[in-house]
């Protein structure tokens, strides 16, 4: 299935602010009184050009960034600073600053969460050029954030940024021309668009893409380059295609078969919290293929899956002869999972932070004069100062 991406880079790094830290002159030596020194010391004691030196610089070590103060102090959590850095650039036009000071009320950082403002600045750096703030903002579009939901004005930005080169805005408009409502409806220009993405390293276009050469959506049939385009997406941890790429070594589909590894898939995504890869682990678990045989983590993956809403009849007929010892505590496991169940050792393993206080006890009083004073009948309390009555 399709997903879109909702996930962004921040791409910031390229803030360059029009204040640039300022080197102090050199200092002029004195004049002197005396008669001018021969040419050659002169030479010798002449400044070097720092035009001169900097072109040399450049030439050796590339042209040198200016450093960027509000992006830095971003960069260092501290938001408020960057804040007030930004504010005077974005007031002049900077679209850099602009899309930080979007990002900043986006995220709610070091600021009340505000979408509505957010997404002011987006336009504003949109506006402006900057590439970032445009897919942003079709993203608020999209999905209604801070603004009226409006998919064909979302699509023209995602067009906007994807026209930029902006990899993402490509992957989405490819989503587009899949569903053909807000783009042209074309399955050619998808997958065109798709592979551009792909080849950018975008786990999601990676999986969508060998999809489409699997299914031959846009594209001619190929199997193989499919899987190795969904083993990219999987190895980048993304879990859709991890359960996809397991199923196709375990079918032997574009890749030699390998039961073994697909199960090492499932279990990959499985332990991710996947519920699909759970119950399907829990099945090779159950018969022992690819993996050796367990009933009991079988059922504490099926107890998981199940928590998620999936059940399998096929699946309880493989756990049907597990003993009511190892399903219990298979249930147990699942209750702490990802963690262990305590023990009696892990208990005891535990330090006591709190102690019993000690019991104090009155000492036994050895004559009249040290008994505590009894309080009077009228419930008033004794006077402990005044001295112990004397026997008569």
């Amino acid at each position: 299935m399709m997903r879109r991406l909702l996930a962004t880079a921040l791409l910031l790094g390229t803030l360059a602010p029009p204040i640039a830290a300022q080197e102090a002159a050199p200092t002029a030596a004195p004049a002197e009184t005396t008669a001018p020194a021969p040419a050659a010391t002169e030479a010798a004691t002449t400044e070097p050009d720092s035009g001169a030196a900097e072109n040399i610089s450049n030439q050796i070590f590339g042209p040198r960034a200016p450093t960027d103060f509000a992006f830095g102090a971003f960069q260092r959590g501290y938001f408020l600073t960057a804040l007030e850095l930004a504010l005077p650039r974005a007031s002049e036009g900077d679209a850099a600053a602009q899309t930080l000071i979007a990002e900043i009320y986006a995220k709610g950082l070091g600021v009340a969460q505000n979408d509505q403002r957010a997404a002011g600045w987006y336009q504003l750096a949109s506006n402006g050029g900057d590439v970032l703030a445009t897919f942003e903002l079709a993203l608020y579009y999209e999905n209604g954030t801070g603004v009226e939901k409006n998919r064909a004005r979302a699509a023209e930005l995602f067009a906007k940024a994807a026209d930029a080169g902006y990899i993402p805005a490509k992957y989405n408009m490819a989503l587009l021309h899949v569903e053909g409502i807000h783009a042209s409806p074309s399955l050619g220009t998808a997958a065109a668009l798709m592979q551009e993405a792909a080849d950018a390293k975008l786990p999601e276009a990676q999986y969508d893409y060998g999809t489409m050469l699997i299914e031959g959506a846009g594209v001619a049939p190929n199997d193989v380059e499919g899987a190795r385009y969904i083993a990219l997406a999987a190895e980048q941890g993304l879990t859709d295609a991890q359960i996809d790429y397991a199923t196709l070594l375990y079918l032997g589909q574009g890749v030699t078969q390998d039961r073994e590894a697909a199960a090492s898939w499932y279990q990959r995504a499985a332990e991710a919290g996947n519920a699909v890869a759970q119950n399907r682990y829990a099945k090779l678990l159950a018969v022992g293929e690819g993996v050796a045989l367990n009933l009991e983590d079988a059922a504490v993956f099926r107890a998981l899956s199940r928590r998620q809403g999936l059940s399998d009849p096929a699946l309880d007929r493989l756990l049907v002869s597990i003993p009511a010892e190892q399903l219990a505590r298979a249930e147990e496991r699942a209750r702490f999972w990802p963690s262990q169940p305590p023990s009696i050792e892990t208990i005891a393993e535990i330090p006591t932070t709190t102690q019993a206080p000690p019991v104090d006890t009155l000492p036994t009083p050895t004559d009249a004069t040290e008994r505590p004073a009894t309080p009077m009948a009228t419930g008033e309390p004794a006077d402990t100062d005044a001295a112990a009555p004397q026997d008569p």
